[in-house]
């Protein structure tokens, strides 16, 4: 028995070594990377707008040839607006490209005192010059800079809206003379800064100019009958917030 024990144990003591040598070593796994989300702008949008709007409007009292007789003096033209906009971008790198139309209605008014009138020219004097937009367009192709899911462009392209003048009196507001709604086009400069708040979902800030020129109304009486015609200068500031959902171009994921 003493014996058969002692081999027992020499026998697990020459094993033991073997045994172990012929177990596997665990396995070393790597850890997986980590993953950034990169926000991608391609894709179309549809969104809403709001803000505010001031129109600088001068008037200069002219010929049916243009020639000019008197200035009837400059007033801002100022009030709410609010519209949509729709467009596509497409992204490649850092830098994305892309074009939209805005439509808005607005409620820009403004007026003030005839200088003509005040400097006691006939025909102007006790009048005042009023001035309303009710409405803009914008066409206009962008370009900007991504920090992933913060977006600064800069915009241009065309703009139109959508004009109405009258004369009245200065005491009272009775009207003297209206011209025909007046559809002007002219040109439009921006600049923006957007957040993706979520995948599909973005915020912005914009502010746009309007280069609208200088354009000759003929004013007549309610009665019909000719009143005046009168040069008017119009340019266009805007700051409006935007919402935009996007469809296309999902969170792109990088290693």
């Amino acid at each position: 028995m003493k014996k058969v024990l002692l081999g027992t144990i020499a026998l697990m003591a020459f094993a033991a070594p073997a045994a172990a040598a012929d177990l596997a070593a665990r396995p070393y796994t790597k850890a997986p990377p980590m993953i950034a989300a990169v926000y991608n702008w391609s894709g179309f949008y549809v969104g809403a707008n709001g803000g505010w709007g001031s129109s600088r409007k001068c008037w200069d009292a002219v010929t049916a040839a243009g020639a000019f007789i008197a200035n009837e003096g400059c007033h801002d033209a100022t009030g709410g607006t609010a519209g949509g906009q729709v467009g596509y971008r497409w992204q490649s790198g850092t830098w994305v490209f892309g074009i939209e139309g805005q439509g808005n209605w607005a409620d820009f008014r403004g007026n003030n005192v005839s200088l003509a009138g005040l400097a006691g020219i006939p025909g102007f004097v006790g009048s005042s010059i009023h001035s309303k937009i009710d409405g803009f367009g914008l066409l206009t192709g962008q370009v900007g800079w991504a920090a992933n899911n913060v977006l600064f462009y800069v915009k241009g392209g065309a703009a139109v809206t959508a004009d109405r003048y009258r004369i009245a009196t200065t005491v009272g507001n009775v009207t003297l003379a209206n011209s025909n709604d007046d559809t002007r086009w002219g040109g439009v400069v921006g600049v923006g800064l957007e957040y993706g708040f979520a995948p599909n979902w973005s915020a912005a800030i914009e502010y746009d100019h309007l280069f609208m020129d200088n354009r000759t109304s003929t004013f007549t009486t309610p009665g019909g009958a000719f009143f005046s015609n009168e040069r008017i200068r119009q340019d266009v500031d805007l700051v409006t917030v935007r919402v935009n959902y996007r469809w296309g171009g999902p969170v792109i994921a990088k290693y």
